[in-house]
């Protein structure tokens, strides 16, 4: 046989191994399981024991994929984009129009959706605009948002501190860093909340493209001093849709996640005897729980999407040309290889991916969470939760992992008087 013929024959029918992602009879895990939202460090550690690093997988019904869950694979996966591109139009061709998981998988002109020199190119737009964000009065921002919002329920003694703080903090502070005013705002965040979690993806979708379009219009007449406008000044001379898109990636990396940053490290400093004390009374810093929850919860649990052009034998497992390898972002920092216990101060986590596509707005992210954070513990020192934290509900999804809700109560205090 030729070499030609043995390539063909293998991008077809790759040499089966056991449990191998590209074996046809090889049973698959359905990534939207309702187990992965429940508690998913228990279902990854099934899946390790049974598959090693990685776990042929289910994104939607009939929608195959190979998850990835060991870390040092991780890493070469997201240092190797030549041979792991992200780039899904091949894979995508085939799929029908209405797939629950193409609002958020499927390809957009922007940078988590490309490679090569097309990647480099929107890469240097999102980086230079994010770059310029005034850090100082990105502060002063975060704290004229926050004190209103808890202004408004510390009287009570009560709150859900993601439907009263926590959302409509960055829905705020994510509007004022675009520029974008609150009513397009609204749906925008309506339209990524339904994208994300593949629930009426497409009228998200839709919904989404219409807003942003509304902003981009709005931005090329009345230009000011935000990411929104830096993106379409930049000198890479975006279109207005490559402009939307990359709007789009900039408000699917701040709000939906960013939201659940900020709620579940304030569950974590609740509930983990290691930072409740320690964070309110100086001892670790609320930087310190932020990276405890990205190496151990993350708020995209699975994320970071790549397209193998070829098949490719990692881990002595084929892995079939133009099919998704996923990285599992919490399986990847929960690997016993490398989790040696305590990691306070280490942030090695996967939680804004690394390489080339590593999330250019993470500072900016750290940033708000800590400065959201802030301003609640220090207005509400003694906030406790509401329920027990095993009766607290978490949404299903195969990407994200969040919250419904998050209750607390505490004393009930004045109002503050100035900002």
């Amino acid at each position: 046989m030729s070499a030609s013929q043995s390539n063909a024959q293998a991008a077809t029918c790759p040499v089966p191994h056991l449990d191998s992602p590209v074996n046809p009879d090889t049973e698959r895990v359905p990534l939207y399981a309702p187990e992965f939202a429940t508690d998913p460090h228990v279902a990854y550690r099934a899946l390790r024991d049974r598959y090693g690093s990685m776990v042929p997988v289910d994104v939607a019904p009939g929608v195959p994929a190979t998850l990835v869950i060991g870390y040092r694979t991780a890493v070469r996966i997201l240092h190797d984009p030549e041979r792991f591109p992200a780039d899904p139009r091949t894979w995508e061709r085939d799929l029908p129009s209405d797939c629950p998981v193409l609002p958020v998988m499927g390809w957009r002109p922007n940078a988590q959706h490309s490679a090569g020199l097309e990647h480099h190119r929107y890469r240097q737009v999102n980086t230079a605009s994010l770059n310029s964000v005034d850090r100082h009065a990105m502060h002063a921002t975060v704290e004229q948002i926050a004190v209103p919002l808890i202004d408004s329920f510390c009287e009570t003694g009560t709150a859900d501190l993601i439907s009263q703080y926590a959302f409509p903090l960055v829905f705020d502070a994510v509007n004022a860093l675009l520029g974008c005013p609150p009513e397009i705002g609204r749906r925008i965040a309506a339209g990524i909340s339904a994208v994300i979690e593949s629930v009426d993806s497409a009228q998200g979708n839709a919904m989404l493209a219409e807003a942003l379009m509304e902003l981009v219009a709005l931005k090329r007449e009345q230009p000011g001093d935000d990411v929104a406008s830096r993106v379409l000044q930049h000198p890479a001379a975006l279109d207005d849709m490559e402009a939307l898109h990359q709007l789009a990636a900039l408000y699917g990396a701040g709000s939906e996640p960013l939201q659940n940053l900020i709620v579940k490290t304030i569950l974590l400093i609740l509930v983990d005897d290691r930072f409740a004390g320690d964070v309110l009374d100086g001892r670790l810093s609320t930087r310190d729980a932020l990276d405890e929850v990205l190496f151990n919860d993350p708020p995209l649990a699975n994320m970071c999407f790549t397209y193998p052009k070829q098949p490719i034998l990692i881990d002595d497992i084929w892995l079939p040309a133009n099919q998704p390898v996923i990285i599992s972002i919490a399986a990847c920092n929960d690997d016993p290889a490398v989790n040696t216990g305590d990691r306070v101060g280490n942030r090695s986590h996967l939680a804004w991916s690394i390489g080339p596509h590593a999330c250019p707005a993470q500072s900016v992210g750290y940033q708000i969470a800590e400065d959201a954070i802030d301003q609640l513990l220090d207005a509400l020192p003694e906030l406790k939760l509401a329920i027990p934290a095993d009766e607290l509900v978490w949404r299903p999804g195969p990407f994200h992992r969040a919250l419904t809700a998050l209750p607390v109560t505490f004393p009930p205090s004045s109002a503050s008087t100035t900002l």
